[in-house]
Order: C-alpha cells, then structure tokens, then sequence
C-alpha cells in the first residue's frame, strides 16, 4: 500500500484529505465547540504554525451549505462518531471564511488597499448577482462596490454583516462567520506606525458583525494575541477566549506525545521519537504536553528521505523572530541574567497577561514576557502560577534555544568593544597567540553564559568577531582536503589567517584540542592554494566554556 504524503505548507483541510495526504485527526473539536460551549463568538490565540489556518479550513469544509463533499471529507474521522451531529450540521450553514494574514502595508493606506482587495477577493467567491431577487436591493449595491474594490473605510467596517445579511436572506439561515488571523493587521500597523487608524477599521469590523447581529450563527477568530475586548469586540456577548494558558481545546493546536508517536511510527521512524521529542517539544498548552506541527511534518518528511538527517530550525525561518531581539531595545531593560538563566535550562518568574494591544508591547518588561509566552518562545514550566501570582517561565526546547543564542550573539556584535577587537587582531597578525587568547577570553566574558555550548556557537562566534572588519571571511569555505572554520583574509597586504576551532569538554583537555586543530590545518593543507600571500597565520583555537586558549603553528612560519 503507497504511503500517504506528508503535506508541507499545506492549509487547505480539502487538499490534504483528497491528495492522500497524512492527516493528524483534529475533527472532534468541531463537536466540542457546538455542542460543548455554545459560545457566539470563540476566540482561539495561539503561536504562528501550531495549525490555525487548517483548524479554520476544516470548520470551512465541515459547516459550509455550498459543499457537497462533506461526508467524503470527513469520512473516517473522529467527527464521524457522532451521526446525528453530522446529519444536523453537515455542510447546512452558510459560511464567510476570512483570513487577514496579507493585510499589511508601509502606509495605512497601503495595507487598507490589501483589506479592500482581501475583501472584494471573498465577494468573487459567493453567488450574488444582480437577478438575486431574495437580496434588498440596497445590499446589491453595497456589493458591487464592495467587490469592485471601491470601498471606503464605512464600507470596510460594515462589510461583514451587509453580506451575512445577504447570506441569510438566500438560504435562509444563520451564518458561520470564521476570521482567520484577525491581528496581523494589527501587528504590521504597530511596525510600521498606524497602529490606530488601522485598529479603528478592524474594530468596527469586528463589532458590526458579531455585536447583536442576527444573522450570526456563530464566530471563531484566530489569531495570535488577545487584543482586550474593549479595543476589539466592544459589547460583544457570550464572548470566550482561549489562549495557551487555558486547558480547552488545547490538545487541537499542535500535536500530543501520541500523535507524534503514531505519524513516527507509520512512517516507520519510531527510533526517531527521543530527537523529535528534545528539538520540538516542550510548549505546556493548558496542562498538555504539545509539539509544534509544523516543525514535526518537517523533520518527518526529511527523514523519510534520508534517516540520519540531524534537526534543524524550521520554525524561525518561517516569520521575523525580532521579538527576542526587541528586549534588548526596551529603555531601563537588561534582560540578560534571565536570557542566561533560560539559556542554562533554569526558570524564571514573571507576571502574564494574555491580553495586550500591539501598542502596550514595549510598554514594561512584563508585557514583553507576555508577548514572548503567547508566541511560542517561552512556555509555562508548569500549569500553575506561584504564590505570588507569578508564572514560572522556561524555553521550550533546543529549537527557540537556538533562537534565543543568535539573538545572543547578535546583541554582543552590536555591543562589542572595539578597542578589544583592533587589540585581538594586531596580536593575531604579529603571532602573539597568548594575548589573543586573553582578549578572545574576555569577549567570551561579555556574551551570556551558558552551559549547552557547542562547536556551531563558538564558530558562529568567531565568524562575527571578524566581518565587516575590513577583511575578506570565508567561513567554512572548502580548501585543500577540507574546510577551516575561519579563512580570513587581508588582499591589501597580502595577508592571511586560518582558525581551526575545537570545543573541548574540561579545561584540561584545551592544549591537546588546540594541537589537534592544527594538525587538521596541516593535514587537510588548509594553506594549499593560498598562493600569492606574504605571511600565512595558522591557529588552532580551543574553547571551553568562558575560556579560549590559541596556539600557533610556529612550524608554518
């Protein structure tokens, strides 16, 4: 039997079902949300990737009265263990499903032309025209403008609820109203320094279509912080919110321990879990235990293709991860003790909101730790707050660990002392391996400490002591029989150095590292094609934790 796919960017709940595709089964929370809460208006915030969209795709293709497909769709799923719900709510409503995701812009008036075109895109796709006679008359004309994309901001706000009316009067029902990602509009607006006028048309969005409107079967909005009810859903009745720090539906955002355990297995990667479970676990959604989807399907997909793959980050590539990096920008903030205490596998304490507006992030220390939790970079060490009322924070896995560290490294080049790197370059190039050494020590001490040091840090390190110094930096660059970590070279003078880097595991051990390194030099003649240069330094450098110790190859000279 052929394997099912593994989708990868994938959002459409339709797609991935008909292409044979493998498919996490998320569907009783369709039950659940109807028959268990029976809230008007749900609001789910949680990180980017932990499957939002496909959530909001599924609810599209389970609910919506212009499919016909539903019963094939979901055939097999846990859905499909409740008959009588399915018969009742089976492809019956009319559905205006609205992703804001694209809504962004330089300008206010920019990003208000994406939400004239996000909106006039969804009017193409309903079957309104002007010989649709159960329609008022007025409501066609707002229509026509509306999908003409000649809208202005009353338009936009009343959007909404002129097509749910219109909805209702076609089919004679009530309408599912599903928005995805409701506050990236919002987040690009604070960026770029219109937080409040665009903050005024999604208000009002928002407001006209769930406050008291008839025509409204139900709502669920996604997105990734909760803006307070007060800026956004003002007056807004049997509202419910749940964010990861809440226990409902948590176990229908990412992936539990046995989910993962099962898409291992049926690809028959089962060995895999223990390096799965270090690099992509670790969020505490509620009192669940969840892995980040996307990360998952990555790295299972790239296993398939060859076993011994090592992890790697596919969650930071995927948006701007300027929120760690914003902290060290706050006034009156250093946040480095706790960046080490988290960086060291420690917790720390601190006071959580999961209601912010956009403008309120840089507000406080507090509200950045907020922002940090309700975006996947820190998560709850445990499900329930301290004494003082206070949340006990950790990074998740080795993942944001990793995030965490380039933040590190890219705060400490921004800040470096650049009498200390004029210094460590004139002893390289005049052989004065010791102090370089010394100096190279005292950089290391001025970074954040600590324990998961590895060869990648140390070389990344290094590489960002010396680019943009006036020098030509190959970094991994192959030569000879190999690659050295460092070829650094000065085309002016003809001049050049080599760096072999170790990391060794006690303090002891750093002399023979060093050697080592620079019999690797020799070996894999390193120095081989350099032709043309007068002086050829060659260093072996050895790290352990704060200390570096460099020794060079006298033998060359």
């Amino acid at each position: 039997m052929e394997q099912k796919r593994i989708p990868i960017g994938i959002e459409d709940f339709a797609a991935i079902r008909n292409d044979n595709s493998y498919y996490v089964d998320k569907t009783r929370m369709i039950y659940e949300l109807v028959r268990e809460t029976q809230n008007a208006v749900t609001l789910f915030t949680r990180p980017r990737r932990f499957g939002k969209t496909l959530m909001m795709s599924m609810l599209d293709c389970f609910f919506n009265i212009q499919r016909n497909d539903g019963g094939v769709l979901f055939d097999g799923l846990d859905i499909m263990q409740y008959p009588d719900f399915c018969r009742e709510h089976m492809n019956r409503y009319p559905v205006i499903f609205l992703s804001l995701k694209d809504v962004e812009g330089l300008s206010f008036e920019d990003a208000f032309k994406m939400l004239r075109t996000v909106i006039a895109d969804l009017c193409k796709k309903l079957p309104f025209t002007d010989e649709t006679n159960a329609i008022d008359a007025d409501d066609l004309k707002k229509f026509a403008i509306l999908k003409a994309e000649q809208s202005d901001v009353t338009d936009i706000k009343n959007s909404l609820v002129t097509i749910m009316r219109m909805m209702h009067a076609v089919y004679g029902k009530q309408v599912v109203l599903l928005v995805d990602e409701y506050d990236v509009p919002l987040a690009k607006a604070h960026n770029n320094g219109y937080y409040r006028e665009m903050l005024d048309v999604i208000r009002g969005l928002m407001s006209t279509s769930l406050k008291t409107n008839p025509y409204l079967k139900f709502a669920v909005v996604t997105g990734c912080l909760r803006i307070p009810k007060e800026s956004i859903f003002t007056g807004v009745n049997n509202f419910a919110s749940f964010s990861v720090l809440d226990d409902e539906f948590a176990q229908y955002f990412g992936f539990t321990q046995e989910e993962v355990a099962q898409f291992l297995s049926y690809y028959d990667l089962s060995d895999k879990m223990a390096v799965t479970k270090e690099w992509y676990d670790g969020y505490l959604f509620g009192t669940k235990e969840i892995y980040c989807p996307w990360d998952v399907t990555n790295f299972i997909k790239a296993l398939t293709r060859n076993r011994e793959i090592a992890p790697r980050n596919y969650w930071e590539n995927t948006s701007s991860n300027s929120a760690v990096s914003d902290f060290f920008r706050l006034p009156d903030c250093d946040p480095s003790e706790k960046f080490e205490t988290l960086l060291n596998g420690g917790t720390i304490r601190e006071a959580i909101t999961d209601a912010l507006t956009y403008d309120q992030i840089s507000a406080s220390e507090s509200n950045m730790w907020s922002v940090l939790l309700m975006t996947g970079y820190v998560t709850p060490a445990c499900p329930e707050y301290s004494a003082s009322g206070l949340r006990e924070l950790r990074i998740p896995n080795k993942e944001v660990a990793a995030i965490f560290q380039t933040a590190v490294v890219d705060r400490f080049m921004t800040s470096i002392d650049e009498t200390k790197l004029r210094d460590l370059m004139k002893a390289l190039w005049e052989g004065n391996a010791e102090t370089a050494g010394s100096i190279l020590s005292d950089l290391l001490w001025d970074t954040i400490s600590y324990n998961d040091y590895h060869e990648d840090y140390y070389h990344a390190f290094l590489a960002g002591l010396f680019v943009g110094r006036g020098y030509t930096v190959y970094s991994n660059k192959e030569r000879g029989l190999g690659r050295p970590d460092i070829d650094l070279r000065d085309k002016k003078n003809r001049r050049c150095i080599i760096i072999e880097a170790k990391r060794s595991t006690s303090e002891a051990q750093m002399q023979s590292d060093c050697d080592a390194a620079i019999r690797q030099i020799r070996e894999n003649q390193y120095a081989h094609q350099l032709t043309g240069y007068r002086q050829i330094m060659r260093y072996g450098v050895a790290f352990y934790q704060k200390q570096a110790l460099i020794k060079l190859d006298t033998a060359a000279l």
